[in-house]
């Protein structure tokens, strides 16, 4: 027995085909039990960081890409055992077969290696995500959202060096060096993408709005739905879905009208000249009347404002807290159906220059 385990063949005995083949059967049975083994012990590890940590989430994500990169591991260590045959060792386009064979080992192991980053910086996310959504700001989820995304192009980047120098044997510094001439001419090229990209981290920090602020810029304005690396997505009010660079978003004039302190409406009234005062009096009366009643207005100015050619001009002005939109614009359709009704009822005639009544939000 002893004397067949120790025959040669192909450069290497039958005892060490039968180890190196043992070894890779073994672990094609057990990778299952130990990668769930392994990912169990790392949730102990981080539910010492998070105390609402989802193990079952943690592992389904984890699980495969675990048990593929433990079974490609030991595959090529196991491998490492055996020589290569030498009459198997041709030349492919100036490298050996082994060589080859060797990179493409080294390829999938850095692979699955990333991958399985991947989906810990999607659970960790998940997991941010979860407590952001406990509290009220919404820039939080939106900005883990922002910060995972980058985080994979990064390691998406690191993987691909990591390939090069361990698998190809590339001077990743040489590289580097010829990037960084390749680099310039590409940034001129992308000039505009790099800088919505630095806009974006200009956002984040500064804040000059948030997910779910209504905001307008240059001739849009909606609710802000998303922020990623190049743009902000806005939802307008005729429900379209509007795509803005973030480097306009930074560089022209924002208006953020949710961050607003007052909501303001004014409204002129045109009253004909043969007008007498005791109805003008009575007129500004009601109208104070009308708008003290109104819980929302926080403040108002009702005025005999100006005396025209053609009219004398009553002049309204209030203000209210932050509130919805909707029940801004009923506030102000209620004062112009008072004003009208009142108008009516005190037998007052409209002049001939401004025939309706003017609004400016």
């Amino acid at each position: 027995m002893n004397k067949f385990l120790q025959q040669v063949y192909f450069g290497n005995s039958v005892q060490d085909y039968l180890i190196s083949i043992g070894i890779i059967l073994l672990v094609l049975l057990l990778n299952k039990i130990v990668s769930r083994y392994v990912a169990h012990l790392l949730c102990k590890l981080l539910k010492r960081q998070w105390k609402a940590f989802d193990e079952q989430t943690f592992v389904r994500l984890v699980v495969n890409p675990l048990s593929i990169f433990i079974t490609v591991t030991v595959s090529i260590i196991a491998l490492y055992r055996l020589r290569f045959p030498p009459q198997l060792n041709i030349t492919l386009y100036k490298y050996t077969l082994q060589q080859v064979f060797e990179a493409i080992a080294i390829v999938i192991q850095i692979v699955t290696f990333i991958w399985l980053l991947l989906r810990m910086i999607d659970f960790i996310a998940t997991v941010l995500e979860r407590r952001a959504a406990l509290t009220l700001d919404q820039n939080d989820n939106q900005l883990i959202v922002f910060f995972k995304d980058f985080v994979k192009v990064v390691l998406g980047i690191v993987g691909f060096l990591m390939v090069l120098h361990f698998a190809f044997n590339y001077n990743v510094g040489t590289l580097l060096t010829g990037l960084s001439i390749v680099g310039a001419a590409i940034a001129l090229a992308l000039r505009e993408s790099l800088e919505n990209l630095i806009a974006s981290f200009v956002i984040f920090f500064d804040k000059p709005f948030t997910t779910g602020d209504t905001v307008k810029v240059q001739s849009v304005t909606g609710s802000v739905e998303r922020i990623g690396l190049r743009s902000t997505r806005i939802r307008t009010a005729e429900k379209s879905y509007v795509t803005v660079p973030n480097k306009q978003m930074v560089d022209s004039i924002l208006d953020n009208i949710s961050q607003r302190s007052q909501m303001r409406a004014e409204v002129n009234l045109h009253i004909h000249l043969q007008t007498p005062p005791a109805r003008i009096e009575a007129l500004l009366a009601d109208l104070k009347g009308h708008l003290a009643s109104v819980r929302e207005v926080h403040s108002y100015t009702v005025l005999f404002n100006d005396i025209r050619l053609q009219s004398f001009v009553v002049w309204i002005e209030f203000f209210t807290l932050p509130i919805d939109n909707t029940q801004f614009q009923s506030i102000k359709q209620d004062l112009n159906l008072f004003a009208l009704q009142t108008i009516e009822k005190l037998d007052i005639r409209m002049a001939a220059e401004g025939q309706g009544i003017a609004i400016t939000p």
